[in-house]
């Protein structure tokens, strides 16, 4: 008994002991806590002519290495809003045709750039330059671009890009001796068309044609009154196939940018979509057709009755000032475009 006893006397610490050492094993052990230091964002930089130039020479560098390489990914970095949807279906119209994506030249680049908060975003510049496809001869085309840099962390990315028309004078924009622009209001009452609304008065012109109210304010050209005989005919040419067509311009989420000339009045560059409807809607006519420059974006087949496009557009326009009491008030006239079929579908039929 007393030998059962100093058995168990001996037994029972030894237990406790490895009870204890179990649980600890089991328990979660305190880690060290670990400090993360703390990254401060970027310090904005002020937008200066120096840095304009700067963020110019990059993007021509790196444009022309994604151009090369035929990287669409990598080209579309350097874009954004409605420079990106053309940077896209170029870069698809190239594959489909099996063409290398174009490459360009630069010449000298005007800046002009806006004295902005320095704290304000986003920035933005507009450069003027003679820029040339490689590899094709007489090229050669003056080029308004527009560059938005949206916060201290982002780079500088093109927006816009827009061609001068042949016989269109270049706007002499307002340069002070600090080498600085003048940037307009959205709402600027100096000028005969506020520049929010530039865009507007072309597309109603596009829609309603010369006979139209905001045919008051701006001249007759290829891309307002002529848009609205174009598509005038397509009408007509789509109701022979006994087709139905449609155009619609609209305003796009995209910035635009007003800039004093020294006349006072204001360079301004924006963007339009141009949308469009090609229907069968009496159930025996044939499908319509997919339009020549919308085979890239599409299948080549037409599942419903109905083609629809959109193509982003490209603008600059000149806006005068408002003329002094009893003088003659001139037009606004516009004087850069450019764009492309940048989406298509073909939607199926409409269940009833």
């Amino acid at each position: 008994m007393h030998r059962f006893l100093r058995v168990i006397a001996v037994a029972v610490p030894l237990i406790l002991a490895l009870t204890a050492a179990g649980c600890a094993e089991g328990a979660t052990e305190a880690r060290p806590t670990v400090s993360v230091p703390e990254t401060s964002p970027p310090a904005p930089v002020p937008l200066t002519p120096d840095v304009a130039e700067q963020a110019f020479r990059t993007y021509v560098t790196d444009e022309d290495v994604a151009r090369a390489a035929g990287d669409e990914r990598l080209a579309l970095t350097w874009t954004s809003d409605g420079q990106s949807q053309l940077t896209a279906a170029e870069f698809r119209k190239a594959a489909y045709d099996g063409d290398p994506v174009r490459r360009f030249v630069y010449g000298k680049p005007k800046l002009y750039v806006p004295k902005l908060k320095d704290a304000a975003y986003p920035q933005w510049f507009v450069v003027s330059v003679d820029r040339s496809v490689v590899g094709k001869r007489k090229s050669e085309h003056r080029t308004l671009m527009a560059f938005v840099l949206r916060g201290p962390s982002d780079h500088w990315k093109l927006t816009l890009a827009t061609l001068m028309q042949k016989k269109a004078k270049e706007p002499k924009v307002a340069i002070d001796d600090d080498g600085y622009a003048e940037a307009l209001s959205t709402d600027d009452t100096s000028l005969l068309i506020r520049p929010r609304d530039v865009g507007g008065i072309q597309a109603t012109i596009a829609a309603e044609g010369g006979g139209s109210v905001a045919a008051k304010v701006m001249k007759s050209s290829d891309v307002t009154t002529g848009f609205y005989k174009d598509d005038k005919r397509a009408k007509k040419k789509a109701k022979k196939k006994d087709l139905t067509y449609r155009a619609v311009y609209t305003a796009t989420p995209f910035p635009y940018f007003g800039l004093r000339t020294e006349s006072g009045g204001g360079l301004i560059v924006y963007s339009l979509f141009r949308n469009t409807s090609l229907v069968a809607e009496d159930p025996d006519t044939p499908k319509p057709e997919i339009p020549d420059n919308a085979e890239h974006l599409l299948d080549g087949t037409v599942e419903g009755n109905e083609v629809d496009t959109t193509a982003t557009l490209h603008f600059a326009a000149y806006d005068p000032p408002k003329a002094k009491k009893g003088k003659s008030q001139s037009k606004a006239h516009m004087i850069a475009d450019d764009g492309a079929v940048t989406k298509a579908a073909t939607p199926p039929l409409k269940k009833p």
